[in-house]
């Protein structure tokens, strides 16, 4: 590995970045002499309720913070952040609006080429509006709203609404299958969906009325469905096309549903800090898929911290993320609102019609943080693009990279191709806590491949096999203190046990992220990939039980075993069967395998390969042993053999036959 740092912090970024100026108030207030981020971040770990006490003031939180910081300090989980704070959720994200009410607040861009925005003033009246019709439905502080929605203005707006009365938002894309729909969001029961007609993706228009019809009719906690007519009254064609949605019960279009309603000054009930907010799904490798909560509060706190002191987002900077409205990085876009940052939107492929579109975007928005994931710059760079040839990219002060270990080749390319002078952050955290582990900070240097540092207030070390902290070896990535944006527990999960073996059941009172990584000495992150059987293709975690459900129906398949398998900077999802006897995986089994998987949970579900195995290792109680099969894959050492029933079979599995 090159030791040589590839960017530098100038005299600007040490005195004058967010992070700097928070330094000063620390040292003022504490009488302290912290210098670095090294001395910052051990302060923030060693006197943790006082350095969420200082985040809260430095960042403006519109609220009570109480008396009490932090109850159950040394408790994982039970730990309470601001037990006796008050806040709304979206009273902060609209708290700067009447800073500048004619700024933009969003610009949208989608595949259609047509460029739409919402100034502070129209976002607050959008939300207005929006929040009336959805108290005229009904809607309470604890209710759910769920949206089945591309990364549209319309998406944000009602996510503003919804969190603006305490209700509870969920969101899920529109590529998703029926079942996967289904799965999440019948759960939770939503009150209200938001829905698209249909959505744009590579060329392409998708109609998801058919699939719509079948979601709708399987999930009955829904009173009214609100339709965008994105799709046929989107922004690609002309307005009052017809649209035929009578096979939806109780639907209506989405400005039929809001005419009612006039633009009114907003108000806001303020709740709990743990009160919830968001609910994400991460699926494991049995049953459906996990639906997280978060708080309000600590949802908040994290992500003005990783906003203003890790990014430097000031009032008025420009954020873009390439995300989609499954993927926890839209809930981690949408909070910059909060520091005052007009937002990016970007819907459809990142290479259609050209492999510049997102450049272009970039360029002509002046964006000042451009997100994505590390396959997209991978792909950049094996499409031999130059930007900083055929791009002005004056504006980009700092570049954010996530989804998947961001390669050594990568941060080459980046700083020879992109911009020499750009912050290359990679940072890596996951749905569980909706926000980030480790990360970047503009004090920091940036060496070839790492991520520069762990997040401020994340007490995070890497484990060996003993479970002790160790530097320079690979391990697990652990977090030994509370912090606020551990989620409020799971869905349905009364007694906590679920949430439990999730996270602390291989270390007690210990967080274990499940993430196979190294701590470097001079205090960067590598992170290798999941260390669990959890997937994680194109950065979106995934899980197994998910694959498995669709291809029960395979009467050829008599059982099988999927695993991910990091793969030229990402991830590939590989599935292996054993086949009943006699059979042979033929192109067309492959083909339906892949058809059944695409309509029934998603594209990213669909295997890159699908391999015929004669025998797959369980365990002695028949439980499928992913995480062998995956470590073998790995040419890591195998865990527990003793505990399978046919450890003989791991050598149907090795990363030669897989190269």
């Amino acid at each position: 590995m090159i030791h040589t740092a590839l960017w530098q912090p100038d005299l600007e970024q040490l005195n004058s970045s967010q992070m700097a100026l928070f330094i000063v108030q620390v040292n003022k207030k504490y009488n302290l002499a912290l210098k670095d981020y090294a001395s910052l971040h051990q302060w923030s770990i060693d006197y943790s309720a006082d350095f969420w006490s200082e985040l809260w003031s430095f960042a403006n939180v519109v609220g009570d913070a109480g008396s009490i910081v932090i109850k159950h300090p040394n408790k994982m989980p039970g730990a309470e952040f601001f037990p006796e704070a008050q806040l709304n959720f979206a009273e902060n994200l609209l708290a700067l609006s009447e800073r500048h009410p004619n700024g933009d607040a969003l610009v949208f861009r989608g595949e259609d080429k047509v460029r739409a925005q919402l100034t502070w003033q129209q976002l607050q009246a959008a939300v207005s509006v929006f929040s009336q019709a959805l108290k005229a439905e009904g809607v309470v502080a604890g209710d759910r709203v769920a949206a089945f929605m591309p990364n549209l203005p319309e998406t944000i707006i009602a996510m503003l609404a919804t969190t603006s009365i305490g209700a509870v938002w969920c969101s899920c894309s529109p590529d998703f299958g029926v079942q996967g729909v289904v799965d999440r969001f019948g759960q939770i029961e939503p009150k209200i969906l938001l829905a698209c007609d249909g959505y744009f993706y590579n060329g392409k228009s998708i109609d998801n009325l058919p699939k719509l019809s079948d979601i709708v009719s399987q999930l009955p906690s829904v009173k009214k469905v609100v339709l965008v007519p994105y799709l046929r009254n989107g922004l690609n064609q002309a307005a009052n096309v017809a649209i035929d949605f009578s096979a939806l019960d109780n639907t209506q279009l989405y400005d039929d549903w809001l005419a009612p309603f006039k633009p009114q000054l907003l108000s806001f009930e303020r709740f709990p800090f743990s009160h919830p907010v968001f609910i994400l799904f991460s699926s494991g490798t049995t049953g459906q898929p996990k639906c997280i909560v978060h708080s309000a509060g600590g949802t908040l706190l994290q992500h003005l911290k990783e906003h203003q002191l890790h990014g430097d987002i000031h009032y008025g900077d420009r954020l873009f993320y390439f995300t989609t409205c499954t993927w926890m990085m839209w809930n981690w876009l949408v909070s910059a609102l909060a520091s005052g940052a007009t937002l990016l939107l970007f819907d459809g492929s990142p290479f259609y019609p050209n492999n510049e579109v997102l450049l272009d975007f970039a360029e002509q928005e002046a964006c000042t943080h451009f997100g994505t994931s590390a396959k997209y710059l991978e792909t950049l760079s094996k499409r031999e693009l130059v930007p900083n040839q055929t791009h002005n990219f004056d504006a980009l002060r700092m570049l954010f990279s996530t989804g998947s270990p961001l390669l050594p080749e990568s941060y080459d390319y980046v700083y020879q191709s992109i911009k020499s002078s750009v912050y290359l952050a990679s940072i890596a955290g996951g749905t569980d806590i909706v926000s980030c582990f480790v990360l970047g900070a503009p004090l920091q240097a940036i060496y070839r491949g790492e991520i520069p540092c762990r997040g401020l207030g994340m007490a995070v070390e890497v484990w060996n096999d003993e479970g002790k902290p160790v530097i320079g070896q690979k391990g697990e990535l652990v977090c030994t203190q509370p912090f606020p944006s551990m989620p409020i527990g799971f869905w349905q999960d009364d007694d906590g046990q679920r949430y439990q073996d999730a996270y602390f059941s291989l270390y007690e009172n210990v967080w274990a992220q499940g993430d196979y990584a190294e701590l470097t000495p001079r205090g960067g992150v590598i992170i290798y990939g999941r260390s669990d059987a959890t997937l994680n293709p194109g950065g979106v975690r995934i899980g197994t039980a998910e694959i498995y459900r669709q291809i029960e129906s395979f009467s050829q398949v008599v059982s099988s075993v999927v695993i991910g398998q990091p793969w030229q900077g990402d991830e590939r999802v590989i599935l292996f069967v054993v086949l009943t006897h006699g059979e042979l995986l033929s192109d067309t089994l492959i083909a339906d395998i892949k058809k059944r998987i695409r309509s029934g949970a998603s594209p990213r579900h669909v295997p890159a390969l699908i391999v015929q195995v004669s025998d797959i290792p369980v365990t002695k109680s028949g439980k499928l042993a992913e995480l062998a099969v995956k470590q073998c894959i790995e040419g890591r050492t195998i865990k527990n053999v003793t505990a399978l029933a046919n450890p003989e079979s791991l050598t149907l599995f090795s990363a030669a036959m897989l190269a």
